[in-house]
């Protein structure tokens, strides 16, 4: 499987292991996406894409510099203006046996649909913090769309984040209000600050 980082680049978050400003911490990407939170990282190797990452607003759009990132670049704006786009990328293989299986079940959830970490081990025979950390290395957010996944009496958790008013979770609020997912009894309305 071949590595998506230059030597001396840490995977948690793809960002580098020492402080970076935006501009120079861009150079890890193929590409990046304005988003309406912020902006999408995308990186690709080998043909393959390798890692779809959410970033904040101070870094700026930045064009595809192969035409693998440029296919991607194109569905993930498809997707930030159109939440039915159906992405069709060849994805690098990641994540163990149990998270692709849980990445499978969480490729299914249907776009305006939200499951509970609880109701996903359910279904895959797992306990709710396995699914949590599974969800928290997916390495394709949007393509496999762990914020659809939420705890049982709220947002829960987002790309191994929990902050209540942090970025990671207003990109979460934002992808289920695009989605048009709905506060269900069971998520007490603490998904909608």
């Amino acid at each position: 499987m071949p590595e998506c980082l230059p030597a001396g680049w840490s995977r948690y978050r793809a960002l580098p292991t020492v402080a970076m400003k935006p501009d120079r911490a861009s150079l890890l990407f193929n590409a990046i996406v304005p988003a309406p939170f912020g902006a999408l990282g995308i990186r690709t190797a080998d043909d393959k894409v390798c890692e779809l990452v959410y970033l904040p607003p101070s870094f700026t759009e930045k064009s595809a510099d192969s035409a693998l990132a440029e296919q991607a670049a194109q569905q993930v704006a498809r997707y930030l203006q159109d939440p039915d786009v159906v992405f069709d990328l060849p994805l690098l293989e990641a994540g163990t046996e149990f998270q692709r299986k849980v990445w499978q079940h969480i490729h299914a959830i249907p776009r305006g649909a939200v499951h509970t970490y609880g109701h996903v081990a359910r279904m895959i025979g797992s306990a709710p913090r396995a699914v949590g950390q599974a969800c928290g290395a997916n390495r394709f957010p949007l393509v496999i769309p762990c914020h659809r996944v939420t705890a049982t009496g709220g947002l829960g958790g987002f790309a191994n984040q929990d902050d209540e008013n942090g970025f990671h979770l207003s990109v979460k609020r934002w992808l289920l209000r695009h989605e048009g997912a709905t506060a269900s009894p069971w998520q007490q309305q603490s998904i909608w600050p």
